[in-house]
């Protein structure tokens, strides 16, 4: 049974309140103030709370403001209660983190659909999705039940694409966010000369174009497919809704986001100090980390795999040749094979000498 904390100064509204709620099915606490509504939230740790503003001693803004502070209460959802001359000061609730208010004088629908509105949105936070595309639809179709604002239209749709065609090109305005759901995908930047410089490899599980729409910008890089791959398309207007809709989910996708910078930021820095020896030893960890062949098999063309390490074709065969030689790799047929994952990454920490 659910449990709702009521704290209301006003001793009938808070008797009614907890009436019509335990009328619902919810079991309640209340407090007379919002001290002693501190203390229980902490003790209790209600699944949802009702907080008046105006009490004496420390209002509803304190409340919540303490509450926000400890890490065991600041996810509880957070309902104000205000009078109608209040409305002013809703802004400031919200930006404090209230999750909604009910205003005075309420009728028992209202009540009820706020809470429960709140409750499902916690029970979506909460919700364990399955890894990949169809954890991804589920949890869309949850929030569109929710929010009810996310159109049926291109939910689900996914997107083949054969080897070496176009994700999307730079310049290319951000429509979707992409999902690869099988496959991989190279990102990609061309210099003056028409050399490219991989930016990225992205594989199963793995979003792309989210930056372009997070910025507002149009993509700065290109995007290909380094094999037949399958990508679950997600419309921009779903994705910023997603964003919007919970900060939970926002947090995730900036953390992302932050995570992807400092990859880049690193790979500069390996291009600038590194040597050709260890960028290719690096290259190849990063394409190993990113393959699903149980035999160790990296299928990359030379060209794509010198654009990776940022030097010419010719270098890299040199070194893969001499990787052969030491045993760290094979060569047949144009595909790859590690063999001594560790003498790799041996090299790209301390650059072994021949």
């Amino acid at each position: 049974m659910r449990r709702i904390l009521i704290i209301e100064d006003n001793a009938d509204i808070r008797e009614n309140i907890s009436e019509i709620l335990e009328l619902a099915g919810y079991e309640t606490i209340t407090a007379p103030d919002g001290k002693r509504g501190i203390e229980i939230a902490q003790q209790e740790l209600p699944d949802l709370i009702i907080c008046d503003i105006m009490m004496p001693e420390l209002d509803g803004y304190g409340v919540l403001h303490i509450l926000n502070k400890r890490e065991e209460t600041a996810r509880i959802p957070f309902i104000f209660l205000t009078a109608k001359t209040e409305r002013a000061d809703m802004r400031k609730g919200m930006v404090m983190g209230a999750d909604d208010y009910i205003t005075k004088p309420f009728d028992d629908t209202e009540l009820m659909d706020a809470i429960e509105a709140r409750l499902k949105k916690q029970d979506l936070v909460k919700k364990e999705y399955e890894s990949g595309a169809d954890g991804i639809k589920d949890f869309i179709k949850d929030v569109k039940d929710l929010f009810h604002y996310i159109e049926d239209k291109d939910l689900h749709k996914v997107r083949s694409y054969r080897k070496k065609n176009d994700v999307y090109q730079a310049g290319d305005y951000p429509h979707h966010l992409y999902y690869v759901q099988s496959g991989k995908i190279k990102t990609f930047r061309t210099n003056l000369d028409g050399k490219e410089l991989i930016t990225g490899i992205y594989s199963k599980g793995d979003f792309l174009g989210y930056e372009a729409i997070l910025k507002n910008e149009s993509f700065s890089d290109h995007a290909m497919a380094l094999e037949d791959s399958e990508l679950l398309i997600i419309p921009r207007d779903v994705f910023q809704q997603l964003v919007l809709a919970n900060r939970d989910i926002a947090q995730k996708f900036i953390e992302l986001l932050s995570q992807k910078v400092d990859e880049k930021e690193e790979q500069l820095l390996h291009l600038a100090y590194n040597t050709v020896r260890q960028r290719t030893a690096e290259a190849l960890l990063t394409l190993y980390n990113k393959m699903d062949d149980p035999d160790h098999t990296l299928k990359i063309s030379r060209e794509d795999l010198s654009n990776m390490v940022g030097t010419a074709t010719e270098s890299v065969i040199r070194v893969i040749s001499d990787f052969k030689d030491e045993g760290i790799l094979d060569s047949q047929g144009g595909k790859l094979t590690i063999k001594e994952k560790e003498k790799l990454e041996q090299i790209m920490k301390w650059h072994i000498a021949r």
